[in-house]
């Protein structure tokens, strides 16, 4: 027994992503902790609970929706890496790891929002 969401990949790879940029904030300095730390943590985990919620009980307009919010949230987790790299906080090659991350999902859950009529 389990949710359908459960099986989607896009919903995997977005709590993935959330613990990678959870341990990636705690490299950041600790005047970052209620800032950049803590905003990047709630886009990331933003993206795979806006994939839970829409897929539950929801209809497909509804659903469009919740998976726009995920991809909003892609958005703002990839503009806090760059905020992170501008500030010399992750090297680049951490960065490109995590853009490229962060792209593939986007693109994904984009494909997904287009399947839903």
């Amino acid at each position: 027994m389990k949710f359908k969401f459960e099986d989607l990949l896009i919903w995997q790879k977005g709590m993935d992503l959330g613990e990678n940029m959870n341990a990636l904030a705690y490299k950041f300095p600790k005047e970052e902790i209620y800032n950049l730390s803590s905003q990047i943590r709630r886009a990331a985990d933003s993206i795979a609970l806006n994939i839970s919620e829409g897929s539950i009980l929801q209809s497909d307009a509804e659903y469009r929706k919740f998976l726009s919010y995920s991809i909003r949230s892609v958005a703002e987790v990839v503009t806090c890496l760059y905020k992170a790299k501008k500030r010399n906080y992750i090297a680049e090659d951490d960065f490109e790891k995590y853009y490229k991350d962060c792209f593939d999902l986007m693109n994904m859950t984009i494909a997904l929002r287009n399947k839903i009529i």
